[in-house]
Parts: structure tokens; sequence; C-alpha cells
């Protein structure tokens, strides 16, 4: 694996990391009242997509192994070109179903290559 890769996995477990610090305890509630709490889980959910569009580029038969990255990437463009339709819903359930899935095939992989 690229050296370049393996930071950009690295990144991606450091966004995820601060999405599960930045939401511990909170309800969506909590989401939806607090501008700062929602800018940092999007700033943290563009982070994790673009290093995923670098992992592409870079070693692309690397992210064939990490579940939906496709979704993911997706999800990054949204959040950083279509702001204005931003389902806060979808958001939080990203948060809360796939995450931790995406941290741990970025373990694997970082594992794997050691």
């Amino acid at each position: 694996m690229k050296a370049n890769t393996t930071a950009h996995l690295h990144d991606i477990i450091q966004a995820v990391d601060a999405i599960k610090q930045f939401t511990a305890g909170k309800t969506f509630d909590d989401y939806i009242s607090d501008d700062i709490l929602r800018s940092a889980i999007e700033r943290k959910c563009e982070i994790i997509g673009e290093a995923l569009n670098r992992i592409r580029r870079d070693d692309a038969d690397i992210l064939e192994q990490i579940r939906n990255h496709r979704e993911i990437v997706s999800f990054r463009n949204i959040l950083a070109h279509g702001y204005d339709s931003i389902d806060d819903q979808i958001v939080w359930d990203v948060i809360g179903d796939d995450l931790n899935a995406l941290r741990q095939d970025a373990k694997a992989l970082i594992n794997h290559s050691a």
C-alpha cells in the first residue's frame, strides 16, 4: 500500500473518531439545534469523502475494499456542493449506522499493510 493511502486511511479514522466524540451523549434534537455541532460533523464527513477520493486516485484497488465507498463520496459531494439540500436526519442516520463499518474497514487495511 502506498504511504499516501495509509495517511488517508488514518485521516478517515481520525475523522470518524472525532464525529463519535462530538456526538457522544447527543440526540438528534441536540444535533439539529446546534449549528456548531452540525458544522463540525459535516466538515469531518467532507474530510472522509475527500480522503476516499484521494485513495481512488492513488490506489484504486484499496478503495474497493471499503464498504459503501461510492455512497460515502457521493454524500461528501452533497455536503460540499448541495449544502442547501442537506437532510439532517440522513446525516444523523449515517453517523449512527455507517461510521463504525467505515472505521473497521480503514483499520483492517492499515493493519493488513503493516
